[in-house]
């Protein structure tokens, strides 16, 4: 009943873990893999060592979290013993990559995509560091550069853009991504920048001062995302931000995703979320007489 596709890779269930969320370890994957998710997300690998934002890098604000952890990464070539790890995963892995150039890009995806990842996700919409900025997923045409240029050197991988939902060009930007070659798309990443400000210090409690909003608050903007998205292009989505119950992933794949990321989630329900929401959507779906995520992909639109 939940099973599902990304692109030609298949899912035992919609729930993906997004990048960014507990990926930082081949042992973790493992962990969230056995907790019932469909696919999981490595966290962003980057062109060189870098070590991140100083702490604290995330803070819950209420509605949502706030974080700015500045895309920490080992650099390509110095995972040798997680790749290997990672060999006899038992769900799809998706290996999320950055980098400062579209030159960057193409170098980090031709090394990984020797890798074998499932599908190779390219974070071209990260608002939380200096030099690694949302540019790229901005416009149209420096979009889908990225994705022509990686697609040359990634074979049979899929690739999937993950869009911002900070573009006002945003159905632009996804069809670009799609006439570029794209395989699917993912949608969306952090919104903002936002700030939180400790009024007893009277400073912002981030140390980067800005960071990038999930979780709750944010679901409905990237449900609209998800909705303008499925409206201009025929590609495979994988819907993120906010989901953590059954309701939601329903409410964003009928709004055109065939999976979710959940990455918040992980903070408000557990590592088990991945169990809870499938068993939650699985409910839903016997309820109303769907047998299959495809009936339900994009309901919403007719």
């Amino acid at each position: 009943m939940l099973e599902t596709k990304i692109a030609e890779v298949r899912l035992r269930n919609p729930t993906v873990l997004a990048s960014g969320i507990l990926g930082t370890s081949a042992a973790i994957l493992k962990r969230v893999a056995s907790s019932g998710a469909g696919a999981v997300t490595m966290k962003s690998i980057g062109p060189e060592p870098r070590a991140g934002h100083n702490n604290p890098t995330v803070l819950s604000y209420g509605p949502g979290l706030i974080n700015a952890v500045g895309l920490p990464t080992p650099g390509y070539k110095n995972m040798s013993e997680e790749w290997e790890q990672l060999a006899d995963l038992e769900v799809p892995v998706i290996a999320s990559i950055y980098g400062g150039s579209i030159d960057e890009f193409v170098e980090v995806a031709r090394f990984v995509a020797g890798k074998k990842p499932a599908i190779i996700e390219l974070n071209i919409s990260c608002p939380n560091t200096k030099k690694h900025g949302q540019v790229f997923g901005f416009e149209p045409d420096v979009a889908g550069e990225v994705v022509s240029r990686v697609k040359g050197v990634t074979e049979e991988i899929p690739v999937m853009p993950k869009l911002s939902p900070n573009t006002p060009k945003l159905k632009e930007v996804a069809k670009a991504c799609e006439d570029a070659g794209a395989d699917a798309i993912s949608a969306i990443n952090t919104v903002g920048p936002g700030m939180v400000i400790d009024v007893n210090t009277a400073k912002p409690v981030l140390d980067f001062k800005t960071g990038g909003l999930s979780g709750p608050a944010i679901k409905p903007i990237a449900v609209r995302c998800v909705y303008d998205i499925y409206e201009v292009v025929d590609l495979p989505i994988v819907g993120i931000g906010g989901v953590s119950t059954g309701r939601d992933a329903a409410e964003m794949i009928m709004a055109g995703a065939v999976s979710v990321g959940i990455g918040s989630g992980v903070y408000y329900r557990g590592i088990d979320v991945f169990k809870k929401v499938c068993d939650e959507l699985e409910g839903f779906m016997e309820e109303r007489g769907y047998k299959t995520i495809k009936e339900m992909v994009g309901l919403a639109h007719e």
